[in-house]
């Protein structure tokens, strides 16, 4: 009885022996299959970036290199629409700064593999966007090398701007990685520096026998408003964000020029409060004149009339703003 218990008790034991050899044998290659997907996947992706900084995904490509494990890198991806049916201008604007800092990254000493840019068209991609919910271009978004992107992962466009160094920042921060962003050399603003230097020293030279318009009060006073009025308008927030101009609802086609949040504003809002900034200015300066002026007494009261016009005017377009704006804070007392 004991020989055929303990030929049982072998063969038990060589059966559970083979069973723990063939799943660690399982185990090992389901582990090397992962890392040659992964490697496929890593080799794929630097051939595309050495040929192109920014690589054009389509359903497929993202499915298969950003959606499907496994993956031990990040994938920044701007979702566009440049063609030009499209008529997206801040997808235009926004990919030419997107491509400085792919640029930026492809051609710096720091280059791994731990990041890559990449770009989905609408027209390549329609089912990108519908996989992901989204119904607005330009979008960035980074993937993670391990889960689903979080609230943090979406670039905040319409605050940050879409300035290459904004979008470096928001790299950084989001992956640990930092790109130097290096831009290609831009000659016309020295040039334009270069010719009103020219111009102003040509005048200077002309007028060298009589220097009495540079202690021109009146020129000074004028150049004086114009730094304070491109100032007080927001064109120094527009350098350092870098917003668009305006914004074109992908839905409805309508642009707008006035940004609805508080944090926040378009080229072209510069552009029309420093228009009725400079209305006001021009009413108070027009009620000043009239009021210390010899002219007649006709004419003064034309131009008290045209400058009581012009301040109410211009001033209650700029509440009209800001109530947009604000939703009626800090100016509500003004609106009532």
């Amino acid at each position: 009885m004991a020989a055929p218990r303990l030929l049982l008790l072998r063969a038990l034991m060589l059966g559970g022996l083979g069973l723990l050899v063939g799943w660690g044998g399982s185990g090992v290659e389901g582990q090397k299959k992962k890392e040659m997907v992964l490697s496929e996947k890593v080799s794929q992706l630097i051939e595309w970036t050495s040929k192109r900084s920014v690589i054009r995904l389509n359903g497929d490509k993202f499915r298969r290199l950003v959606k499907a494990p496994p993956r031990n890198y990040s994938v920044i991806i701007m979702f566009t629409a440049l063609q030009p049916h499209r008529q997206c201008v801040v997808c235009k604007q926004a990919d030419e700064e997107y491509q400085i800092l792919a640029n930026s990254w492809r051609y710096s000493s720091a280059f791994t593999n731990r990041i890559f840019f990449a770009m989905v068209d609408f027209d390549e991609g329609a089912d990108v966007f519908q996989m992901l919910n989204m119904n607005s271009a330009p979008t960035f978004i980074n993937f993670p090398p391990k889960g689903k992107p979080k609230r943090g992962d979406t670039y905040e466009l319409q605050v940050r701007g879409f300035a290459a160094e904004q979008l470096a920042r928001w790299v950084a921060d989001r992956t640990d990685v930092n790109i130097r962003v290096i831009r290609p050399p831009n000659y016309a603003g020295p040039l334009m520096l270069g010719l009103l230097l020219a111009v102003i020293g040509g005048l200077v030279y002309l007028r060298r026998s009589n220097l009495d318009f540079l202690y021109n009060k009146t020129g000074w006073a004028f150049a004086a408003l114009c730094f304070v009025l491109a100032m007080t308008s927001g064109q120094m927030w527009n350098h350092i964000r870098g917003p668009p101009y305006a914004h074109k609802n992908p839905h409805t086609g309508q642009m707008n020029y006035i940004h609805g949040s508080s944090q926040a504003q378009f080229v072209a809002e510069t552009h029309i409060v420093l228009l009725f900034n400079a209305g006001v200015t021009l009413g108070i300066v027009l009620l000043y004149e009239a009021a210390t002026s010899d002219l007649e007494v006709g004419k003064r009261k034309i131009m008290c009339v045209a400058g009581i016009g012009l301040v109410v005017l211009f001033f209650s377009w700029l509440l009209s703003i800001f109530r947009s704006k604000y939703h009626g804070y800090p100016y509500s007392f003004l609106m009532n």
